[in-house]
């Protein structure tokens, strides 16, 4: 399933094979949806390492952090694994900014656990 899109993107490439990919939409001066992943180049394709979300809207997979509190979804072998959470609910763009901080501070953990599970070797 392709990445949906957002209003606002952006990619920031890292140390090897890994980026972080950033999308959010507003609503005047509010953040409505948003998602920070990681990712690693693995396979020929990039593959989500972990992932935050928020989505307002109330669709069937949707995931509102001012009710349900910010999580991440943690990924192997291409699918889901598990779901984190990290903070109780807050207001969608503190826990825009909370999502990148928390990605920025454990990014090597998160790294490191994926290529353990996927035999990846320097």
């Amino acid at each position: 399933m392709p990445p949906r899109t957002y209003d606002r993107e952006f990619t920031r490439s890292l140390d090897g094979p890994i980026r972080t990919r950033v999308g959010f939409d507003r609503n005047a001066n509010q953040v409505t949806r948003f998602v920070v992943q990681l990712e690693y180049h693995h396979d020929g394709h990039w593959q989500p390492v972990v992932r935050y979300d928020h989505d307002s809207s109330g669709g069937e997979h949707s995931h509102d952090v001012t009710e349900e509190g910010l999580h991440i979804d943690v990924y192997r072998d291409g699918g889901k694994h598990t779901t984190e959470y990290v903070s109780p609910p807050l207001p969608a763009k503190r826990a825009l900014d909370r999502a990148e901080d928390h990605l920025l501070n454990n990014l090597q953990q998160y790294v490191s656990r994926y290529k353990t599970w996927h035999g990846i070797r320097e």
